[in-house]
């Protein structure tokens, strides 16, 4: 008689030996090695007239994975479908299912759908307390989109390979991209360039030195266009160098600045790329490696979340652990009163899921180096950062704006600069940037209205709309 009586299936080999430790030999874990089955190549695997009927066909290298589960299911009296948190998981889920049924392999076995949020004890045994059925709902999201990748690149692709030698197929997304990116490019072509000036101009005073930009000229204010060619920039730059500057209006405006979210996917990317320079399938390939564990001082341990995930919210125990760690490491005025929340800006986002997080804070970046490669280390560093930031109080900031004047009043120079009074999260982690032209004003010397200032070099510069 067998060990077990209930078999697991995951989809990757290592997570199955993992998740076998925690649960015991009562259980028999087994892996999928991902989707096990297809629609076949050929014309006729989806038809539109019949309610989109569609025909499955097993991956051959899936078929002895699946003889090992349906001679395993012999044994046992429950079937537990334990693959990824996400659509494509549940998707494979029900291809498992499906395929099992057809091969009669079921029996009277309870079938029961459970998602691991994280590879570690405490979440396998989390998830395994509390089963479902398969989401029928998430199956069908993925139907639709199959069935359409397959009526579109099916009947695509031969259509570009007649007309395009060499191109490699068509496709329900890179088609329309495609158009889009053609449409951008023929409104680039089209587009007449428009030239327009800038002058910066670098000012001494007692304190130190600043460079503003001209805002004001003959009494009027400047929009971005006003002036239109090199002519117009050399005469405002002459009246700048012949005028007599002194600090007119000082604003200083107290302003909060808060902390962002815990990464999602898309975001986890994003600041992946501009930060390390990972391209989106690195970063993923990397977090999948992480979530599914690493060696650990002997034991196989998940460092992070899924990250396949559009929530922002992560679970009241991680917020609190998060809390702790911030007043152990920082003290407790980088401590919020109350833990933040956050929700999710995007309409169809799946709130049940958690954000991208480490599983345990504790396990800071620096004590997990010696057990990961460097991208990896990089990555951890990365997530680790940003979640216990989300959780940090905000950075109290002072925004100064100073207007440089003539004596006339005719031309003016205005620079912001930014003082941080309290840096809260800003100690741990700051968001990367896009343009660097959106990146707040340094720090200004200490400036008084009414103090002269002395002109040092005055700078045009060409741009083009």
């Amino acid at each position: 008689m067998a060990e077990f009586s209930t078999v697991v299936v995951v989809e990757s080999p290592a997570k199955a030996k993992t998740i076998n430790k925690y649960l015991g030999s009562d259980y028999k874990v087994l892996a999928s090695y991902g989707h096990i089955r297809d629609l076949p190549s050929k014309d006729g695997s989806v038809k539109p007239d019949e309610d989109f009927a569609m025909t499955w066909e097993v991956d051959p290298k899936a078929q002895k994975r699946m003889k090992d589960i349906a001679d395993a299911m012999k044994s046992a009296n429950r079937l537990i479908l334990a693959t990824d948190p996400d659509r494509e998981g549940e998707a494979i889920s029900w291809h498992i299912l499906e395929t099992l049924k057809q091969k009669r392999a079921l029996g009277k076995a309870k079938v029961q759908r459970v998602v691991f949020n994280a590879i570690t004890k405490n979440a396998v045994l989390e998830g395994m307390a509390h089963p479902r059925e398969i989401n029928s709902e998430l199956v069908d999201a993925y139907l639709a989109r199959r069935a359409l990748d397959y009526l579109v690149g099916f009947n695509l692709s031969p259509v570009l390979w007649r007309k395009l030698p060499g191109a490699r197929s068509a496709g329900r997304v890179q088609s329309v991209a495609l158009r889009l990116i053609c449409e951008r490019e023929l409104e680039i072509e089209a587009f007449t360039a428009q030239e327009y000036w800038s002058i910066e101009a670098d000012f001494s005073a007692k304190t130190g030195e600043f460079t503003a930009r001209l805002t004001h000229l003959d009494g009027n204010k400047l929009d971005k266009l006003s002036l239109k060619n090199e002519a117009e920039a050399t005469r405002a730059k002459n009246i700048i160098e012949a005028g007599n500057f002194s600090v007119g209006n000082v604003e200083k405006k107290p302003v909060r600045r808060h902390p962002s979210p815990p990464f999602i996917t898309s975001t986890l990317q994003q600041e992946a790329s501009r930060k390390l320079g990972f391209s989106a399938s690195q970063t993923m390939k990397i977090a999948q490696g992480l979530y599914e564990g690493v060696n650990v001082g002997g034991e196989t341990t998940g460092l992070i979340t899924y990250m396949r995930t559009d929530g922002v919210t992560m679970a009241g125990e991680a917020i609190t652990e998060c809390r702790q760690v911030i007043d152990s490491l920082h003290g407790g005025r980088y401590v919020p009163s109350a833990p933040r929340t956050y929700s999710s800006r995007a309409k169809n986002a799946q709130e049940a899921h958690e954000a991208i997080r480490p599983t345990s804070f504790s396990r800071t970046p620096h004590q997990m180096a010696k057990y990961l490669h460097g991208d990896q280390a990089k990555l951890y560093d990365l997530i680790w950062k940003r979640s216990l930031a989300s959780q940090m109080e905000s950075a109290q900031q002072e925004r100064t704006t100073v207007d440089a004047t003539s004596s006339d009043g005719e031309t003016t120079l205005r620079v912001t600069g930014t003082v941080t009074v309290f840096d809260g999260f800003l100690t741990l982690y700051q968001e990367g940037r896009d343009d660097d032209g959106d990146t707040e004003g340094g720090s200004l010397p200490a400036l008084v209205q009414g103090e002269s200032l002395t002109t040092k070099v005055v700078k045009p510069e060409q741009h083009f709309t």
